[in-house]
């Protein structure tokens, strides 16, 4: 799982400490050298190790959103066990003590006559107010008004969860406030590891993360409103990403899912087979209208799965499924299993059979977005320097994905046309920004891209399926939006809570998986130490904007 992989990598700066160090043999000394006063910090280090901790905890909560929505696999049949109180340790850890004491500290030195930090400011309360949104979403209540004042409060009681959420869109106000007041962009000496120190484009995204605090909230109306002023991420030069290099030692930037696949030994990640069936045409042996993006997502070792047509009597050494029978209710509801046609080969929602020899021979990451190889039915070539060597990105919020915002509050309201053109405009978006990794790959077969009519006929095909306001018309704008977000996903989750859509989604294979997470449990490194919180008993907890039924009656396709 890709949980195993995730983050060695953010040094992009080789930072040290985030205070300068002091030079002395001074045994006499009364202060700590390690414990320096705020007066003494760099506040272009402080905001280096913000934006760290930030990318850090949107790798692992894109992962498990991911997860969660069947963009990519997760092994595990019980879903209390699975995302048990660990699951979040780092992100919590990253949040309370890292970001947030930093920013304190940039927000003191700031009150100085000598240094202007209204830049830094901005930056770090956008990343502050976004981090702490996505807290609630996972998490439900949390500390907020007592923590980071550990003298007065040194076991915080957590918030409710919508006031908390109200903190976080006063941040992105403040943060606004901080970006217009300076007027300009960056100075030369800060490092901007997302827009390259451009004050116009972080007011884009503080918008747009306005936006989704109304969409996520429900209040449609002030969604529409803010989409009314204009300012926000609507075109894909604004795309809020991180992007990493092509080293690979001393540090390590390339991308985690090029470092788990592209190696000596094979893959090491299971791509999931809901997603990959989803983006195969209807004629699923010869890829004749498959998702134009799929060759661009997955780079296939082998040209055949067993169990598939090409193999029917299965391949136990390599896919133990192949050669067993479905579960009851995957046979009951008509649902695939196990394997797919035409060699794309990973695994099912829940599937925890052990790892077989198969690193050599299950689908790999592909040109996009972790900058792999592209799929040209060359089934062969894993190593540590091909493709495009890792310089991908981590989509975090791109223009893509804020069309299918639009498109679910049109389709709320029964503007039918209105959704459709957001889906269509959400997929030119994404083809265009997909495709345009192929060029990562210089060892490429470019007869294997699909054309611009290609890709026109596809989004038609996909768009006039949206006729009305039915589960089938919301199962094209679901699923299309899932598809849009791979590699990225951190929103998945909550539009899986919020709606039940896609209804298409694989069940796990465990009929009885227990109730589909909607919240996870506190982090253990905060039940441990912190006596005014209770663990959970369940992952039952609904958060404040979830007003879903209940499971295990939603989402319905678990």
């Amino acid at each position: 799982m890709k949980r195993i992989y995730r983050f060695a990598l953010l040094s992009i700066l080789a930072l040290g400490s985030v205070f300068y160090s002091c030079e002395t043999t001074e045994l006499e000394l009364l202060d700590n050298p390690n414990a320096l006063s705020d007066d003494q910090a760099d506040p272009n280090l402080l905001l280096n190790s913000i934006q760290r901790a930030y990318v850090t905890s949107l790798g692992t909560l894109n992962d498990r959103s991911s997860e969660l929505a069947r963009i990519d696999y997760v092994g595990g049949r019980d879903y209390f066990a699975m995302y048990n109180s660990s699951a979040l340790d780092g992100t919590w850890n990253r949040f309370y003590s890292g970001m947030s004491a930093d920013i304190n500290v940039i927000a003191a030195l700031n009150e100085g006559e000598d240094q202007d930090l209204r830049f830094h400011l901005g930056v770090s309360k956008t990343l502050q107010a976004h981090h702490l949104m996505l807290l609630v979403d996972f998490l439900g209540d949390i500390p907020w008004s007592e923590a980071l004042n550990p003298l007065e409060f040194p076991n915080p009681s957590v918030d409710d969860d919508a006031s908390v959420y109200a903190v976080a869109l006063a941040l992105l106000f403040e943060a606004d406030s901080y970006f217009a007041d300076f007027g300009s962009d960056a100075p030369d000496s800060v490092i901007d590891f997302f827009y390259d120190g451009d004050n116009n484009k972080w007011r884009r995204l503080v918008q747009t993360l306005k936006m989704r605090h109304a969409l996520t909230t429900g209040d449609f109306s002030r969604f529409t409103g803010l989409v009314s002023e204009g300012g926000f991420i609507n075109n894909s030069a604004d795309d809020f990403q991180f992007n990493y290099g092509t080293q690979l030692l001393n540090p390590n930037t390339r991308h985690p899912d090029y470092n788990a696949d592209y190696t000596t030994s094979g893959a090491n990640i299971y791509q999931s087979n809901w997603l990959m069936e989803t983006m195969q045409g209807a004629d699923k042996t010869d890829g004749s209208d498959d998702d134009p993006r799929m060759r661009y997502y997955y780079f296939r070792q082998a040209d055949c799965t067993p169990g598939a047509s090409c193999d029917p009597d299965g391949d136990g050494q390599f896919l133990s499924c192949s050669l067993e029978t479905p579960p009851p209710h995957y046979i009951a509801g008509g649902v695939s299993y196990c394997w797919l046609e035409d060699g794309y080969w990973g695994r099912d929602h829940g599937d925890d059979d052990g790892t077989p020899p198969d690193n050599f021979l299950r689908t790999a990451v592909g040109v996009y977005p972790a900058a792999g190889l592209f799929d040209d039915d060359r089934f062969a070539g894993l190593n540590q320097d091909v493709g495009g060597v890792g310089e991908g990105i981590e989509p975090i919020i791109l223009a893509s994905y804020v069309d299918f915002w639009r498109a679910e509050v049109a389709l709320s309201a029964g503007n039918v046309g209105g959704a459709r053109d957001f889906v269509d405009a959400g997929m030119n978006k994404s083809m265009d920004k997909v495709t345009s990794f192929g060029a990562l790959d210089g060892s490429r077969d470019t007869s294997f891209e699909p054309s611009q009519g290609d890709i026109n006929d596809y989004i038609d095909s996909i768009t006039s399926q949206i006729t009305n306001t039915s589960d089938d018309s919301w199962n094209v704008l679901a699923e299309q939006y899932f598809i849009t977000m791979y590699g990225g996903g951190s929103d998945a989750y909550n539009f899986y809570r919020r709606t039940g859509y896609p209804t298409t989604v694989k069940p796990n294979l465990e009929p009885n998986p227990g109730v589909f997470p909607r919240t996870f449990l506190y982090p253990s490194v905060e039940v441990v130490a912190n006596p005014n919180i209770t663990q959970r008993q369940d992952n039952a907890t609904q958060v404040f904007w979830d007003t879903k039924p209940a499971g295990p009656a939603f989402p319905p396709a678990n």
